[in-house]
């Protein structure tokens, strides 16, 4: 129940039950850590590096990241209202709402949407603040009652609701079990499969640029017992070799020793060199994480699926479709005192990864005798009302 509701009902001499309290956070749970990979100790992961490392850095988060949200960006929506629809259709400041809400939730866990208002309090922009930048601001029972969005030294705080009691911003989260204001997103999941992905390459990289080999050992034989190079000798040995024989500038390229010195090559296993087969593991953990099928990233080695068909139909199925709603639904939410009876879904009729699917119910649903023509039209989703329409 909210302020004003327990306000009318404290009035009207009706009895109000508290609400229990939450823990109350003033912090952001993503700027208290001072390495990207958090564990216990330190806490959670620092957001804005984890950005460079796993989207910025990392081509199976970026493209896992993308597949999804722009998935979820491009699918034909159902509003109870055209104008409705053309509110959350609208970009803003150049990012386009649905995507950039989803690849928030993927990435952060948490997802604002600022609504603003014309004078007379219509709602004319919804406009998508970056997660890492919105603090939770709670009250006496830990219940959130303002926002604060700070970029560099300036913070502005925005109240959870108008003066008529409409939300001026739209909060959306996944669930998180130990926090009860912000949600918990996938990178934080993905976190050491994308750190093991990322060190796999760095590491194939450098063997490539030393001829996928490790140069060798130096062998000093100067054919008495017990004589040993001194250390500036050894220093001064090392350093020349890094410099003239290291890198890939250098493979290949003739080596002159001294008198007493050895050169052993040396060579890695092939288990040593399987470092293929760990980055497709970090790889398909990555993918796991963020809810998309390994075979539409082209990860090898991975057959769950028989065809890219229905690997992308387990996509919408399992990841598109509930993100889709949860991100729907809190916006029809949000803005059902705007807008009455408002309502938004995706219009599975017009997703071709689902066709299939949708031509099996409409014949099943077709062929039922006992159900009446509103009870069909409910089955197949087509509940939302006379004003529906898709785009």
């Amino acid at each position: 129940m909210s302020f004003f509701q327990s306000l009318a009902a404290a009035f009207k001499g009706e009895a109000v039950t508290p609400r229990a309290p939450l823990g109350r956070s003033f912090v952001s749970p993503w700027i208290a850590a001072s390495d990207w990979r958090g564990d216990s100790a330190r806490g959670p992961i620092n957001y804005p590096v984890a950005i460079r490392e796993a989207y910025l850095r990392n081509p199976v988060a970026q493209r896992a990241v993308r597949l999804v949200a722009e998935g979820i960006g491009g699918a034909p929506v159902r509003a109870s209202q055209p104008e409705l629809l053309a509110l959350i259709s609208e970009t803003s400041a150049g990012q386009p709402l649905i995507e950039t809400l989803a690849a928030h939730l993927l990435l952060h866990g948490n997802a604002y949407v600022q609504v603003l208002r014309d004078a007379d309090g219509v709602p004319v922009e919804l406009f998508a603040l970056r997660p890492e930048r919105v603090t939770v601001i709670p009250d006496a029972g830990g219940w959130p009652a303002a926002f604060a969005y700070k970029v560099g030294e300036k913070a502005m705080r925005i109240e959870a609701t108008d003066d008529f009691g409409r939300p001026n911003l739209i909060h959306v989260k996944h669930f998180h079990p130990l926090d009860d204001h912000y949600g918990a997103g996938c990178l934080e999941a993905a976190e050491e499969a994308v750190a093991i992905h990322n060190a796999a390459a760095g590491w194939n990289r450098a063997l490539l640029e030393n001829a996928a080999r490790p140069s060798g050992a130096l062998v000093y034989d100067p054919g008495e017992p017990g004589a040993a190079l001194s250390a500036d000798q050894f220093e001064r040995i090392k350093a020349e070799l890094t410099a003239a024989y290291s890198g890939m500038g250098n493979a290949g390229r003739p080596m002159l020793l001294e008198g007493g010195l050895k050169w052993q090559a040396l060579a890695l296993t092939p288990a040593d060199m399987d470092f293929a087969t760990l980055k497709a593991a970090a790889a398909r953990d990555i993918a796991l994480a963020f809810g998309v099928p390994p075979m539409l990233l082209g990860i090898p080695g991975d057959n769950t699926y028989a065809n890219y068909r229905e690997a992308n139909r387990a996509l919408w199925r399992l990841t598109l479709l509930p993100l889709a709603g949860k991100v729907l639904s809190a916006l029809a939410e949000g803005l059902s005192g705007s807008f009455a009876g408002a309502a938004l879904s995706v219009d599975l009729d017009a997703v071709p990864a689902l066709a299939e699917d949708r031509e099996r119910l409409w014949a099943q649903v077709s062929g039922a005798d006992f159900l009446s023509a509103e009870e069909k039209r409910q089955m197949l989703g087509f509940g939302l009302g006379i004003g529906e329409v898709a785009a």
